[in-house]
């Protein structure tokens, strides 16, 4: 029923004249990719600052949508997405030494602040992490590291010591609850064990990292196939710790590969890498790498369809955020595999860099990257413009040019 579901989903949007992305005309060379990121994100900053509200996407009609929203009370509510615009602006502002970036960074992260006590969500890595820790990494002040630590330490708090995971999301409200779950948890939780391993090495209190090595150790255990894709979630049973079913809630099918998926296994497993130096870690990240780069499903320029198995394939929308997670994940991977996928990074960052995928100068689109999906079961942000797809590209590209202070 979900395959048709899926199915029924995909042909919509299609219906509905998604546009194709076309293969790479022309390239923005390396300096000039972070010079366009500035002039085009210092529009949408600028835009941000006097909304006083953090960008997340667009729609095709150009209206912005507002990762920063309010409920009936005034109160400001959680969105995983909040933390993405501010650490584009902490690398921008790293890049360029304008402050009026870093301003920006700081006005956004007073709005973040207060979700550091938030034992509702496991996203708290993505929140705070890409905002007050790349703040931290570039200015030092010491309140960023204490809005870290309690992060950190909300995000303990969904740990259970029976499953050896952090669980992902809530199973009492929402279109969570529909679904029958226990405990939880998807592949992109491998994302947030950032966090965890940088506070062990911030405060020489290991419990974070033993944390996020429990996590790392039980999702190489269950989220994975034969054939090195992973499943987006695993429910496990809440009592017992066994595995109930593997699912997926933003992918094709139960058994397909959602792109997204795979690059948040692979950012992950090589940060696990950077951190422990467990090969474990090295090899798993390896084989989500190979998995990718290799599947005859793979468009030519690199940027994979929102799903490896979608049914549609070549008519299917791209997931351009993919790609960029994949881009930057790969740069720090090859710096342990010597340079085993520097093919690999400068065909995607080209392809990024061209007119089919980045936004030209006088383009009125006010992000930087264009074709993102968000999630098409959801119809959800199908290709369009998405902040944490500029967000991994920038990174991705100060990355290659080898700013060796971006990571440990």
């Amino acid at each position: 029923m979900v395959k048709h579901f899926n199915i029924f989903l995909v042909a919509l949007a299609l219906t509905l004249g998604i546009s194709r992305c076309k293969p790479p005309k022309e390239q923005v060379t390396r300096p000039a990719r972070l010079d366009l990121a500035e002039k085009k994100l210092g529009d949408l900053r600028e835009l941000a600052v006097e909304q006083n509200k953090i960008p997340r996407s667009e729609e095709p009609n150009g209206e912005i949508m507002w990762a920063t929203k309010y409920d009936q009370h005034g109160k400001m509510k959680f969105d995983w997405t909040l933390g993405f615009f501010p650490g584009t602006c902490w690398y921008l502002y790293e890049h360029t030494n304008d402050i009026a970036w870093k301003k920006a960074a700081i006005k956004f992260q007073e709005q973040i602040e207060p979700f550091k006590t938030n034992l509702n969500s496991h996203d708290l890595g993505f929140v705070f992490y890409c905002s007050f820790g790349n703040g931290y990494r570039i200015t030092g002040e010491p309140a960023y590291r204490q809005v870290l630590i309690e992060a950190g330490n909300s995000l303990l708090s969904r740990y259970s010591p029976t499953v050896g995971c952090i669980q992902s999301w809530n199973v009492d409200s929402g279109w969570q609850a529909e679904r029958g779950w226990s405990f939880p948890v998807i592949i992109d939780n491998m994302m947030n064990l950032e966090l965890l391993f940088e506070l062990t090495e911030l405060t020489g209190d290991n419990k974070y990292r033993e944390v996020a090595i429990a996590h790392a150790d039980q999702t190489l255990k269950h989220h994975f196939r034969e054939d090195n894709s992973s499943y987006h979630v695993v429910d496990y049973d809440a009592s017992s710790g066994q595995v109930r079913h593997k699912h997926t809630a933003q992918g094709f099918a139960h058994e397909s590969a959602w792109a997204r998926g795979q690059a948040w296994g692979l950012y992950g497993y090589t940060v696990c890498f950077r951190y422990t130096k467990d090969e474990r870690y090295l090899n798993r990240a390896i084989k989500i790498a190979d998995f990718m780069v290799n599947h005859p499903n793979l468009p030519a320029d690199g940027v994979p369809y929102w799903d490896f198995n979608a049914p549609n394939i070549p008519d299917e929308p791209r997931d351009v955020s993919a790609a960029a997670i994949t881009a930057s994940a790969l740069v720090e991977l090859n710096r342990y595999t010597g340079q085993k996928y520097k093919s690999e990074v400068d065909k995607i960052l080209k392809s990024l860099s061209s007119d089919a995928y980045l936004v030209g100068a006088h383009d009125e689109t006010k992000f930087l990257l264009d074709h993102s999906v968000g999630s098409i079961p959801h119809g959800a942000e199908i290709d369009e413009p998405l902040a944490y797809a500029d967000y991994y590209y920038v990174e991705a590209v100060l990355r290659q040019q080898d700013k060796q202070h971006i990571l440990q």
